[in-house]
């Protein structure tokens, strides 16, 4: 007899959007469960460790979950953020892993379970109430499915979409015209088992990386051709001297049948350990290639020898040898049990007592589970296209969505570029790059509501990867601020549901936009603007002036601004600097130190997420001395700039 549990909320999936979501439906005050297959909280942020989030890295754009979500990790993280030039938020999966949980511990009625996978749906009619498990039952109002692959959607048969679609359904302009090899041998993106690996030092002599039961290192050779070892291993380059490897040229992808993750059990589990072995060769070419300094990182994900052996059995046995069941949580329960964050029980006591093996040290040092990049889509009342995230004709940003009533419904922000990852092979896409503050960025677009609501089923709204997208589109909106941002409104969402007493569907999307806009604790963007950022007084005006007139939405991206008075004084948290500046040409910016012997003659990069240094540097003239505060990024051989001022001239701040 299963116990049943009820809330008001219920979210399934405890990665990137659910985590989101659940945090934001209980601090709107409903009572929620979530419950998540593994034992870190974050998905795609931190149980797959890709610790290097893409997106969303403008200063207008970090808003809501997200940017409170930045601001944690600058505070923990006292040596900063900005070490490898994938992203300019690098910092340590743990780390991301305790923000999370310390959130949750913090609301007390929001529970939260792990160790547990969605079994079945309860319904009735067309609407779904609750949601079985293997251990228990959960009666709700609103469910959320916010599992990495989609599976409530199978499970409960919610139509949904799996692979690609072809030009003449969306019309869009990437789209392949008919089926062809690339889209018959990868029906998905590949997903990739993120690694993380050491850099122990100079001299230093790492432990050998054993070679798994299939080994074949001629798959990765050419993997940095066009990079230096340096450049190859900055890449993810995290605090404290961790590689995050997650290499898409000849690297650690995936995607060889990959049909098999909505498969059987079994096919699944093949597919998993495939995965998991090709990631372990990779880093073991690595380290053959490029030395023994380099080695697996030890202690970073959660691994257990009692309850179950989790990843240990994938690497070190055959499936058809062994049979453990993946990825139960040694941690089990709910949230009552979590006491003590992600990092002190990594840390705490001698190691001898934490990983009680070889397997469980080496182990340690793969991710969780896959970083997924697609999953099953959900059909619903609306679907993103290709042509909803390309900047409109002479502008900057896409167009934003409004729907047969003439309202926009966006409810967040993304702002990547259309990026695809196959294995072999490659497909042309429309572009969707701009160069913004001395750097390529992508054209901002937004996500509407009801890309979240199923076209025939109510009681359930979706907040990952499994959004109404297509597989063109998804390429833009599958990233992790993107999601976040899906995350946090899906929770508000489900929350204004229940105090309305009324189905997503029928929720009107302008209360739902105040609410983010006008929430407490981690108010969100709704319309990209360039120069808006969330510390400006007239930033709330600016959202609902656009969401009131979506016709006047500025195609640069700006929109008209008073003066504001400065808060923030960046020269007291950031080296100063000092050089000649050059204009390289549009967007392009460099700086030669003059008083930074240490650094020689070097020509650094100038880049910057701040709209104001941007719009200062778009006008500076080249050759002028240039004062300017911010930090050095070795690894991109750029400097941040925080705030300049030229001699003799007025000082421009970083608000």
């Amino acid at each position: 007899m299963f116990s049943v549990l009820t809330a008001d909320v219920l979210v399934v999936g405890g990665g990137t959007g659910g985590t989101a979501a659940a945090i934001q439906a209980a601090r709107c005050g409903a009572k929620t469960i979530l419950v998540s297959e593994f034992p870190w909280l974050g998905g795609m942020l931190t149980s797959a460790g890709v610790s290097a989030p893409d997106g969303n890295e403008l200063a207008a754009f970090r808003t809501g979950l997200w940017g409170a979500f930045l601001r944690e990790l600058q505070q923990r993280h006292g040596e900063g953020l900005d070490w490898g030039w994938v992203s300019f938020f690098t910092y340590d999966p743990r780390i991301g892993a305790e923000i999370f949980a310390d959130w949750v511990k913090c609301l007390p009625n929001l529970r939260w379970i792990s160790g547990q996978k969605v079994q079945g749906v309860m319904k009735e009619g067309d609407r779904i109430v609750g949601v079985q498990f293997p251990d228990f039952m959960v009666s709700a109002t609103v469910t959320l499915d916010a599992t990495e692959l989609g599976d409530l959607l199978a499970v409960a048969e919610v139509p949904h979409r799996w692979g690609w679609e072809f030009q003449a359904e969306f019309g869009e302009p990437s789209a392949p015209i008919a089926p062809n090899d690339l889209t018959q041998t990868y029906p998905i993106q590949a997903p990739t088992w993120v690694v993380m690996m050491q850099d122990f030092g100079e001299g230093a002599v790492a432990p050998e990386i054993p070679a798994p039961p299939i080994h074949d290192p001629d798959r990765f050779t050419g993997a940095w051709d066009n990079y230096t070892p340096e450049d190859f291993l900055n890449y993810g380059r995290l605090p404290g001297g961790l590689l995050m490897i997650n290499w898409p040229i000849r690297g650690n992808d995936y995607g060889f049948k990959v049909d098999r993750l909505i498969g059987s059990e079994t096919s699944q589990t093949e597919f998993l350990q495939e995965s998991l072995w090709h990631s372990q060769s990779f880093a073991r070419y690595i380290q053959t290639q490029l030395g023994r300094r380099y080695g697996l990182a030890e202690n970073i994900f959660p691994t257990s020898n009692t309850k179950n052996p989790q990843h240990s059995s994938l690497l070190f046995a055959s499936p058809l040898t062994e049979s453990f069941p993946l990825f139960h949580s040694p941690l089990g329960g709910g949230r009552e049990e979590l006491t003590a964050g992600p990092r002190e029980e990594l840390t705490a006591g001698p190691r001898e007592e934490l990983t009680a093996g070889p397997r469980e040290e080496l182990t340690s040092a793969f991710a969780l589970h896959p970083y997924y990049r697609e999953s099953r889509r959900l059909q619903g009342v609306k679907t993103i296209r290709e042509q909803d995230i390309l900047p409109v004709a002479g502008g900057r940003v896409a167009k934003l969505p409004i729907n047969a009533e003439g309202i926009c419904e966006t409810i967040a922000i993304g702002n990547y570029a259309n990026d695809h990852h196959y294995p072999s092979g490659d497909i042309p896409l429309q572009p969707k790059s701009i160069r913004w503050g001395g750097r390529w960025t992508g054209t901002p677009f937004t996500i509407p509501y009801s890309a979240l609501i199923p076209a025939n089923t109510d009681g359930l709204l979706v907040c990952e990867k499994n959004i109404s997208v297509s597989h063109i589109a998804n390429g833009a909106t599958r990233l992790q601020p993107t999601v976040m941002n899906i995350g946090q409104a899906a929770g508000m969402a489900a929350a204004l549901c229940v105090r309305r007493g009324c189905q997503p569907r029928d929720l009107p999307v302008r209360v739902l936009q105040e609410a983010l806009l006008q929430d407490v604790e981690a108010r969100a963007a709704v319309i990209p603007l360039f120069n808006l950022t969330p510390s400006r007084s007239d930033w709330l005006y600016w959202q609902r002036y656009y969401l009131d007139r979506p016709s006047s939405y500025p195609a640069s991206g700006n929109c008209p601004l008073s003066v504001d008075k400065p808060i923030a004084d960046s020269r007291n948290t950031h080296s100063p600097w000092h050089g000649i500046f050059h204009r390289r040409g549009e967007q392009d910016y460099a700086l030669t130190l003059t008083d930074a012997p240490s650094h020689g003659d070097r020509i650094w990069k100038l880049v910057t997420l701040d709209p104001q240094i941007d719009e200062f540097l778009h006008r500076c003239e080249s050759q002028k001395l240039l004062k300017v505060w911010g930090r050095l990024n070795l690894a991109g051989l750029w400097l941040l700039v925080e705030a300049v001022e030229l001699p003799k001239s007025g000082f421009l701040h970083k608000s």
